[in-house]
């Protein structure tokens, strides 16, 4: 019996099929796991304050538009088998199943192996670590089970199954991303967050220009347009959503208030001192290590924060008396 010929349009649906399923699933597992970092945050690492920002955005938009493709391409597929049932003997066919097998078998092992080397190693087994063994487990078994059906035809024998299944992972994939908004929050509220992190790298920026001015002058500015010199400061921030000046308040002594309007209440980390990275410029005669030995803390509830500081003459003392 002849071999069935392949066509352009078989070789074309079939790596369109291959190419949205694999980046569907490579899609929903990372987001997936930006989910689980995001509930379960390193305490040793930065976390932005936009969980969008960080890739789940693409993530969420690649299953939105590819998974629907991929159904799209296998419904025709499957409707030129029901015509021509040699169709299922093709060459790219079989290589796409096999393929497929290949890989999730693959990944299988590489999960069991990396979770008992961690386990013989005595590190911790975090509750991370774990979900995300089991998310590829689960996701490499399910396609496992479900091409390997497919390579011996079980889905041409009960296509009332196949359908459900297919029913079963499209609603699989739109609870995840619509368990996003409930994990991480809605765009419209990481932009909120965003600004908030903004304002407090801001206040960050006018803290140090503060410290400057007293090292320069001996004396803290009566008002915080006295920091407006472009030659040693730069501009001065300003609040990016309202564009209102930020609140600066001398106190007694060396201390004084920087305040501003959040939007949230700030996602607190443990083992992360402030939200957002510290931009400050090194005083004189002291190195970029002592300013990072900082431990100011910027977390900070919605509404209007004020932020108490007082300058250490021990940490920064005046520019003519560092000795040279």
């Amino acid at each position: 019996m002849d071999k069935p010929k392949i066509t352009p349009k078989d070789f074309f649906l079939w790596a369109g099929a291959m190419v949205t399923f694999y980046w569907s699933v490579i899609a929903f597992i990372l987001l997936t796991f930006d989910y689980i970092n995001y509930t379960f945050p390193n305490v040793l690492s930065y976390y932005p304050a936009d969980p969008y920002q960080s890739g789940i955005s693409g993530e969420m938009a690649s299953i939105i538009v590819l998974f629907p493709i991929y159904l799209l391409i296998m419904r025709f597929i499957h409707k030129d088998a029901l015509r021509d049932p040699s169709r299922n003997e093709i060459w790219v066919r079989r290589w796409a199943l096999i393929l497929t097998l290949f890989v999730a078998g693959i990944a299988i092992a590489v999960d069991l192996i990396t979770l008992l080397t961690t386990f013989l190693n005595g590190e911790a087994l975090t509750s991370a670590f774990l979900l995300k063994v089991l998310i590829i487990f689960l996701v490499a078994g399910g396609v496992f089970m479900h091409f390997i059906a497919d390579f011996k035809g079980y889905w041409d024998a009960f296509p009332t199954r196949r359908n459900m299944v297919r029913i079963g992972v499209a609603i699989l994939a739109a609870a995840t991303i619509v368990a996003g908004f409930f994990i991480v929050g809605t765009p419209a509220e990481a932009r909120l967050a965003r600004f908030d992190a903004q304002k407090v790298s801001d206040l960050q920026v006018i803290q140090s220009q503060v410290i400057y001015f007293w090292q320069a002058k001996q004396k803290l500015p009566g008002k915080i347009t006295d920091l407006n010199n472009s030659l040693s400061y730069g501009p001065l921030p300003v609040d990016p959503q309202t564009g209102a000046a930020y609140v600066y308040q001398p106190g007694e002594g060396l201390s004084f208030k920087l305040c501003a309007d959040f939007n949230t209440v700030s996602r607190a980390n443990p083992g992360v001192l402030s939200e957002t990275r510290p931009v400050e410029p090194v005083p004189v005669g002291l190195g970029g290590k002592d300013i990072m030995m900082q431990a100011d803390n910027w977390q900070h509830d919605a509404g209007q924060v004020c932020f108490d500081r007082t300058i250490d003459p021990a940490f920064y003392p005046p520019i003519n008396k560092v000795q040279p």
